[in-house]
């Protein structure tokens, strides 16, 4: 008996193993308080963007991965790259900014 609850325990660890470690995070997956972390501190930079007068926070795309923010479109100058960079660094819980945000060609 005691050799079939041990073949039984050992059984039920493995199936329950792959179920365990799906739900930790991983390099490519955040657990889900990293991932409302992220969309908290994307949803205060853009509310941030939008309160601010040299910014068009429409232009202006927001990501968050684990603290980092990754700014990205269109704007017509570079201060406004610059002061939507600044803004986002101001943000609680922001680690780092990656400014990928292109100034439109003047025409």
């Amino acid at each position: 008996m005691t050799s079939r609850r041990t073949m039984l325990t050992a059984a039920l660890a493995a199936l329950a193993l792959p179920v365990v470690s799906a739900c930790t995070p991983t390099r490519s997956r955040e657990s889900v308080g990293e991932y409302i972390d992220d969309a908290t501190i994307t949803t205060r930079v853009k509310a941030a963007l939008v309160d601010d007068p040299q910014v068009k926070a429409r232009e202006v795309n927001v990501e968050t991965s684990r603290g980092v923010v990754q700014l990205s479109g269109f704007v017509a100058k570079s201060g406004d790259a610059e002061r939507a960079v600044e803004i986002a660094r101001k943000i609680p819980g922001v680690k780092s900014v990656k400014n990928d945000i292109r100034i439109k060609p003047a025409y």
